[in-house]
């Protein structure tokens, strides 16, 4: 019976993890250019026996399991997310391929579709709270000034007419090497500048999260997660008066 807390543990601490994912999805809904993540689980490898034999020692097995299931991997969703008009000069949105190359404060580079973009005191483009938006020469973007106008390809002109910037927009050959580290930026991966991005300009790529997906998905891990506690105590109980009743004879 033992036995039993090892599927009943394993599926509770699976359901939490994934209720957290999905948490962290639904709070990132409104984040420009976020990609939602999702959980996967599977068993360990089944590597316990019962074997049966005799006194020569000719064994046989007869049978193979695995109590427990753990985290597997966490995928990302690079579905492109609705390109939405701002009007705000500083907002690039990318559609398609390509991520936004920012340098952190620790040297660092990281990597976004998020691109709500502002001047800091002089006068480089930056992401709010991550570090400087990246230009195609690989260092960060001094404008000195909002009154701008860009292109499609990412290129940055001043009132006058000329240009000042050019975005870099890096691309992966498998995106599957990215994760998200704790402020939602892309690591993990060295990226390559692309040559022809689509950007538009005072546009913001939104959000791929979808908070019908995530309620359903939420409501079916919370049951999974109650059924599992409840029959959890229900083998408690059941021990219990094993205990005492064998206690007596």
């Amino acid at each position: 019976m033992l036995k039993g807390f090892y599927n009943l543990t394993s599926g509770m601490l699976t359901q939490q993890r994934n209720l957290n994912v999905i948490a962290n999805n639904m709070v990132n809904s409104s984040t420009a250019g976020y990609k939602s993540d999702l959980y996967t689980s599977s068993t360990f490898d089944e590597v316990m026996f019962a074997r049966a034999g005799n006194k020569y020692k000719n064994y046989q097995d007869i049978g193979e399991i695995s109590y427990i299931r753990a985290s597997d991997q966490m995928y990302i969703d690079y579905t492109q997310g609705f390109v939405e008009p701002t009007g705000i000069n500083l907002d690039f949105g990318i559609e398609g391929d390509g991520f936004f190359g920012i340098r952190t404060e620790e040297g660092e580079t990281v990597y976004t579709r998020m691109g709500s973009f502002s001047l800091d005191g002089d006068g480089y483009l930056r992401l709010q709270g991550q570090g400087l938006v990246l230009g195609y020469d690989g260092q960060p973007i001094q404008l000195g000034t909002d009154k701008i106008h860009a292109d499609k390809g990412g290129v940055i002109y001043d009132s006058a007419g000329r240009q000042i910037a050019r975005l870099a927009v890096y691309n992966f050959e498998d995106t599957a090497q990215l994760e998200h580290n704790r402020e939602g930026m892309f690591v993990g991966a060295q990226g390559q500048l692309m040559e022809n991005p689509l950007v538009h300009w005072r546009y913001l790529e939104r959000s791929n999260v979808s908070m019908i997906d995530e309620m359903t998905a939420m409501l079916t891990s919370q049951r999974a997660l109650q059924s599992a506690a409840q029959v959890s105590r229900m083998y408690d109980d059941v021990m219990t008066k094993a205990s005492t009743d064998l206690g007596r004879l």
